[in-house]
C-alpha cells in the first residue's frame, strides 16, 4: 500500500490500528497484517442496467439488451448488449473531455482504488434541483468531518438516485435542459488547487455529472478530467457509503481507446466504518 494512502488510512478513526504498530516494527508487520482481508465490507454502488430503467444521457444510443442465446436452443444462455461506455452507473476517463489525456486502457489500477468522502446534499437539491455545491459548503463539511483528505474521490449525495427510471432523472424543462444539482466551478477549483482531488482523485454523483445540468460547457468536468483524475457518475445506493473512512473499487471492461466504462463500483469499508 503506498505510504500516502498508509497514512491516510492510519489516519481516519483508527481504521487500521496496526499500522502504526506496524512503522515502529516493520519486520514483524511483514508477517502480521493489520487486519484479515475477509473483515473487508463491500457495498455495490451501482444500478442494474436495465432497458426499462435506465436514464440514458440526451443525446447517447439507446441502451439494448437481446437475448440470442437460450439454454433449450443452444445449451446456454447470452445476451447482446448495446450501449454507450457511459450508459447507467460509470467511469470516466481523463481523456473524455481532455484532448491528450489518459483513456480507459491507459489507467493503473491505483486510478481506481480511492479514499473516498461523502458530502450529503440532498435537502439543498430537493429545494433547489439546480443547486450548486459551494466552497463554503464544503468548508462546513471539513468543519464537521475534518478536512478532505488529499487524493480523494468527493461524493456528492444528492438524493437522485430516488428518480432513477422515471422522466425526473433527467428532470428536463420545455426547452431540453437538464436541471441537476452538482458541484460549483469555483469549488471544483478548490479542491483540485489545495490537493483534495489532487493528481490522482476525483469526484462522484448520483447524477449524470459532476456539473450542474443547466451548465453546458463541462466546465467542472473538464476540470475533473485534468492529470489522472476520474468522475464516478450515477452511482446508487449511497446511504451504505460513509461519510468517511471508506475506500471506492472501481471495475469495468476497459475498451481499448474508451472513454471511461460502464461499471460495477464497489464502496470498501474496513474494520470498524459503518454507514451512518
Amino acid at each position: 500500500m503506498p505510504l500516502r494512502r498508509r497514512a491516510f488510512a492510519a489516519g481516519v478513526a483508527g481504521l487500521f490500528s496496526g499500522l502504526s504498530w506496524a512503522a515502529a516494527r516493520p519486520a514483524e508487520a511483514a508477517s502480521v497484517p493489520p487486519f484479515r482481508l475477509d473483515q473487508l465490507t463491500l457495498v455495490n454502488l451501482s444500478h442494474v442496467n436495465d432497458p426499462a430503467k435506465t436514464n440514458g444521457f440526451p443525446g447517447d444510443p439507446a441502451f439494448t439488451l437481446e437475448t440470442i442465446a437460450t439454454i433449450p436452443q443452444e445449451g446456454y444462455y447470452l445476451q447482446f448488449v448495446r450501449e454507450g461506455e457511459h450508459t447507467g452507473t460509470h467511469w470516466g476517463a481523463p481523456g473524455h473531455f481532455n484532448t491528450g489525456e489518459a483513456l480507459a486502457d491507459q489507467m493503473d489500477p491505483g486510478d481506481l482504488f480511492l479514499p473516498a468522502v461523502k458530502i450529503d446534499i440532498r435537502a439543498k437539491a430537493a429545494a433547489n434541483p439546480d443547486y450548486a455545491v459551494t466552497i463554503d459548503d464544503l468548508k462546513a463539511w471539513e468543519r464537521r468531518y475534518g478536512r478532505i483528505p488529499d487524493g480523494s474521490m468527493v461524493v456528492l449525495w444528492t438524493g437522485w438516485e430516488s428518480r432513477w427510471g422515471t422522466p425526473s432523472f433527467p428532470n428536463l424543462d420545455t426547452d431540453g435542459v437538464i436541471h441537476q444539482p452538482g458541484f460549483s466551478i469555483p469549488a471544483v477549483k478548490w479542491l483540485i488547487d489545495t490537493g483534495r482531488i489532487g493528481r490522482r482523485g476525483g469526484t462522484g454523483t448520483d447524477t449524470f455529472s459532476p456539473d450542474v445540468g443547466t451548465e453546458e460547457t463541462y466546465t467542472v468536468s473538464k476540470l475533473v478530467y485534468q492529470r489522472r483524475r476520474v468522475s464516478l457518475e450515477i452511482l446508487a445506493n449511497l446511504r451504505t457509503l460513509p461519510t468517511t473512512g471508506a475506500w471506492v473499487l472501481v471495475g469495468g471492461p476497459l475498451n481499448r481507446h474508451g472513454a471511461g466504462s460502464t461499471a460495477t463500483i464497489f464502496g470498501v469499508l474496513p474494520p470498524g466504518v459503518r454507514a451512518d
